[in-house]
């Protein structure tokens, strides 16, 4: 923010990189997110592109989080005007990129089928569900960190509807279900403090059409404008889903988690 009251461009953060698209690809500084910098991991995959396309229309400068290099193809406004490659397992490379960033979206994962040798579950583990936990830590030591900011930092996590439903999928459902569950443990235990540094969003989203589900009913795109939508709505709980029990069930199971995680919570200084 400018001493005239106008939102600065998140590109004036750091000088032109050779992994930032061309200055046609500025994104409109108008829209709920205008002047926010997203990060979005999984950028590569169809939610992740379909999230780009709508956080740039609302205005966000978008840094595509990817294990994949950057697509070779001409500059768009649907791109992510920066693109930094990065590998599970090796988070801490992406400390000072995520310093620069407003709002993470943790987005990346892997589908192994029907595929339960323990090789293949520990792969889904590390990716689904532990290489999120340690970005989510670090995000938040990188907010607790730096208080300053005019508006909180953002995280949002995509634990998927297959958190509390079949995926017909075991690892994935696992892997799905241990990351929904910490999520949802460090809901109930972030002080009023933490809260205001760090608002924290969980995505439970259906079954849309993707290299991991070719058979989804749901378009990728119309998936990201319902998130970005109830985003804006003030919505912690995204939902978007064609299964109605969900909408019933999800906050239950939240409601239930909190009341679990308050009775036996225990203060670290009663110890």
């Amino acid at each position: 923010m400018n001493g005239f009251g106008q939102v600065a461009s998140p590109r004036s953060k750091l000088p032109l990189m050779a992994n930032q698209a061309s200055s046609s690809s500025d994104p409109p500084l108008s829209g709920r997110w205008a002047g926010r910098t997203v990060g979005i991991t999984g950028a590569s995959g169809a939610l992740g592109r379909a999230l780009t396309k709508a956080l740039i229309a609302e205005g966000a400068w978008v840094i595509a989080l990817s294990h994949s290099p950057r697509p070779q193809v001409s500059s768009s406004m649907d791109e992510a005007q920066e693109w930094v490659s990065w590998s599970c397992g090796d988070e801490h490379q992406l400390d000072s990129t995520l310093k620069r960033v407003d709002v993470l979206l943790l987005n990346h994962g892997i589908n192994p089928g029907g595929d339960q040798c323990s090789e293949t579950l520990s792969k889904t583990l590390e990716v689904n569900a532990l290489s999120h936990w340690r970005l989510m830590q670090q995000f938040e030591s990188i907010a607790d960190r730096d208080q300053k900011c005019e508006q909180p930092r953002e995280l949002w996590v995509n634990t998927s509807e297959a958190e509390i439903q079949p995926a017909l999928s075991p690892g994935y459902e696992l892997s799905k279900r241990l990351i929904g569950e910490l999520v949802s443990l460090r809901w109930n235990n972030q002080t009023a403090t933490q809260r205001q540094a760090l608002r924290l969003r969980k995505l439970i989203l259906g079954p849309f059409r993707s290299n991991l589900n070719p058979i989804g009913i749901l378009t990728s795109g119309f998936v990201s404008r319902q998130v970005i939508w109830q985003a804006n709505l003030g919505v912690n709980l995204i939902i978007v889903t064609p299964n109605p029990l969900t909408y019933l069930l999800m906050p239950l199971v939240e409601l239930v988690r909190r009341v679990y995680c308050r009775a036996l919570k225990v203060n670290p200084h009663d110890r």
